[in-house]
């Protein structure tokens, strides 16, 4: 029972005042002058206010509010290591029991570190989930909070947490565990393909372990050489990017008898490859209409240092001027096909034929050129088919096809070849799919016999219209037909010549995004997708390598020709290999280098300033045999809340109000009674 007076005026308070004030004045009076029957004309007034002012008894009945004990579990990946999991499981059931016992505590369990989103994987931050249980709790209603973790918090304030309550910390792990990690102290997010790139790196262990350790260096997967680093210093490395876009870099120790975890034992940099300009040297036998078409595309790209050199006079011309004053300026052959051939990324010839302007060993050289790893297309008009045809010089030795011949002259629509719609140079191309293909027709073809590589495209009579060989190290494209610039100009719609030349292009020069044979994965949030480009009908499942070991199989489907893509769900964070026949990849789900495997070795120190800071405590769990769990104590106010063997809570006073019982003190028969009586006790005082 809960008693309180209170007031429930029968006037209100202006006209309380303006009737009493006087009254009171006059009685007062009366008392400090002594006058007669005074004393009992104040009484009378008294029990005139009382009764204006109608007092009341009230009886409440309240019920108290449990305080909110916020207990904090860390189910971070982190405390996957040894059984530090079992550890907080078996800890977690006790305290719930041994809470359950106080009636007061209102217990709030708060799993964190298990998140959906990668990003939130990446750290164990478990004073934002102790934030979010407290959210909706009056400060006069937190009792306390309890962490069961391994020590390795990222979001733990120096100082004491935002509530005036204690906080404890229950740390799971043992006393005395070894570990060593390596990271990467400065990796550059950009490098330049095939030049050097300068990083650093450092191998750091528990205690004050000294020495020197042999680090694996691999990229993309590849084992690319073995350094010697001291532990503890910062260590140079010097690595060459291999080729353009995403490169993963990776740094491996091998593991020390007794190592807590050899997750950390790996770091790895994902570098973006820049390729320096591409260099194209494009030669056109004579002007023609599509002449500008190749010059035009290959100068609107900025990636591209293009050296064009054209050939004035058509064969048909016969003045008697020699070859070598002709030029506007003098044609360079020997710096150009000789002394630095191999600078070059690509070589076209544009409706060439030969003359004397090129040696002919200087053929020779360029087939060299193919073999050792260079790029060739040649863009064939009519001349391919005469007498003085390319094809019939020592270049013959890097071409896919022997001309027959022939030049076919009649309305055709390019179309894709089956093996075209798949490969990555023509698949998908704009109006490729409709019948006739939505773009317009060529009206020029050059036959040929014997093709070798892949035919992607074909022109009229289903003659090969597109080659596209590898020769040695090098590669070759082959364009039976000089009628590209009628999609240029816009001739019945135009088409698509810029996508088209451009991959060209560009799979000549080996861009790897257009490789007919490609294994690539990425991460998405916690998924990981797989994506194959073959131009087999079934490359069979994917091989995935999860970065604790676990090996599983991913099924490919196909998404469209050429291309067959997988994805798989996955809860670890980290570096994961897969593989499909010979080619593999590397994806790395969530960030790189989390803070969550930075540091595994479990410890009460991060903690301990906010635990004390709080009233709290830090200690380390016993193991599941060892010492049980610390006591409960519920305490009140500023009451220490840490002993030897146990911790404790605070309780709260607040109620809940459930009902509320009235008494007028001055009112009914009573308060007429007082009031009559007081009155007729003044009156008879006068009348004597």
């Amino acid at each position: 029972m809960n008693y309180s007076l209170a007031f429930e005026p029968l006037l209100s308070w202006p006209i309380l005042a303006a009737v009493l004030v006087p009254i009171t004045l006059i009685a007062l009076a009366g008392l400090w002058f002594r006058q007669r029957g005074a004393l009992f004309r104040f009484a009378a007034l008294l029990a005139l206010i009382a009764a204006l002012l109608n007092p009341v008894l009230l009886d409440e009945e309240r019920e108290p509010l449990q305080s909110v004990v916020a207990l904090v579990v860390d189910r971070s990946q982190s405390q996957e290591i040894g059984n530090r999991n079992e550890e907080t499981t078996q800890a977690v059931a006790r305290l719930q029991e041994r809470l359950a016992r106080f009636k007061q505590f209102d217990v709030r369990v708060v799993e964190a570190g298990q998140a959906d989103a990668a990003d939130e994987r990446t750290e164990t931050r478990l004073f934002g989930a102790l934030e979010s249980a407290f959210r909706d709790v009056p400060p006069s209603r937190i009792a306390g909070a309890i962490m069961v973790t391994d020590g390795q918090v990222h979001d733990a304030p120096q100082a004491a947490p935002g509530f005036d309550a204690p906080l404890h910390a229950l740390i799971t792990g043992d006393e005395g565990e070894r570990d060593r990690r390596i990271r990467f102290e400065n990796a550059p997010r950009f490098g330049i393909v095939d030049k050097p790139l300068d990083m650093t790196y450092r191998v750091i262990a528990t205690g004050n372990e000294r020495g020197s350790v042999d680090v694996r260096v691999s990229i993309n997967g590849q084992l690319v050489s073995v350094e010697r680093a001291n532990i503890g210093q910062e260590t140079p490395l010097q690595v060459t990017i291999p080729s353009a876009g995403r490169n993963i870099v990776e740094l491996a120790i091998d593991p020390i008898e007794g190592e807590l975890t050899d997750t950390n034992n790996r770091a790895i940099a994902i570098i973006d490859g820049i390729r320096e300009n591409l260099r194209v040297l494009l030669v056109s036998g004579e002007p023609h209409a599509g002449e500008r078409t190749w010059r035009n595309l290959l100068k609107s790209d900025a990636s591209v240092d293009l050296v064009h050199f054209t050939i004035l006079r058509p064969p048909e011309k016969q003045d008697g001027t020699p070859i070598n004053e002709l030029s506007l300026i003098a044609f360079p052959t020997r710096e150009l096909f000789v002394e630095k051939i191999h600078d070059f990324d690509l070589i076209i010839f544009d409706r060439y034929q030969h003359r004397d302007v090129l040696p002919i060993l200087y053929y020779d050289y360029i087939a060299e050129y193919v073999e050792r790893g260079g790029a060739l297309l040649i863009a064939a008009g009519p001349e391919y088919a005469g007498e003085q045809s390319i094809a019939r010089t020592p270049l013959m030795a890097a071409l896919p096809a022997m001309p027959t011949g022939d030049v076919v002259e009649e309305a055709f629509y390019p179309r894709l070849t089956e093996t075209g719609q798949r490969h990555p140079v023509t698949r998908g191309l704009d109006g490729s799919a409709a019948e006739p293909p939505k773009w317009s027709r060529w009206f020029r073809l050059v036959g040929i016999e014997q093709p070798e590589g892949e035919v992607v495209m074909k022109g009229a009579g289903e003659r090969p219209l597109l080659l596209l060989d590898r020769k040695g190290e090098g590669r070759v494209g082959m364009f039976l037909s000089d009628q590209g610039w009628l999609w240029a100009r816009g001739f019945e719609g135009g088409g698509p010549h810029v996508s088209l030349y451009r991959r060209i292009a560009h799979w000549l020069m080996k861009e790897p995004d257009l490789e007919e044979e490609r294994l690539t994965a990425g991460g998405r949030g916690m998924v990981l997708d797989i994506r194959r480009q073959t131009m087999s009908d079934d490359p069979g499942p994917a091989k995935v390598i999860t970065p604790s070991g676990k090996a599983l199989d991913v099924p490919l489907t196909a998404a469209e020709p050429g291309i067959f893509s997988g994805s798989v769900e996955t809860d670890e964070i980290g570096l994961y290999q897969v593989a499909n026949g010979d080619l593999t990849a590397l994806a790395h789900i969530g960030p790189v280098n989390a803070p969550e495997f930075a540091d595994t070795v479990s410890t009460e120190e991060v903690l301990r300033p906010a635990a004390e800071e709080s009233g709290g405590s830090v200690r380390r769990l016993a193991s599941l045999t060892g010492q049980t769990l610390p006591g409960i104590v519920p305490v009140r106010g500023s009451a220490d809340a840490a002993g030897r063997d146990w911790i404790g809570l605070k309780t709260t006073n607040d109620s809940l109000l459930k009902s509320v019982s009235r008494v007028p003190l001055f009112g009914g028969f009573f308060g007429l009674a007082l009031l009559l009586l007081a009155l007729g006790s003044m009156w008879y005082r006068e009348g004597r």
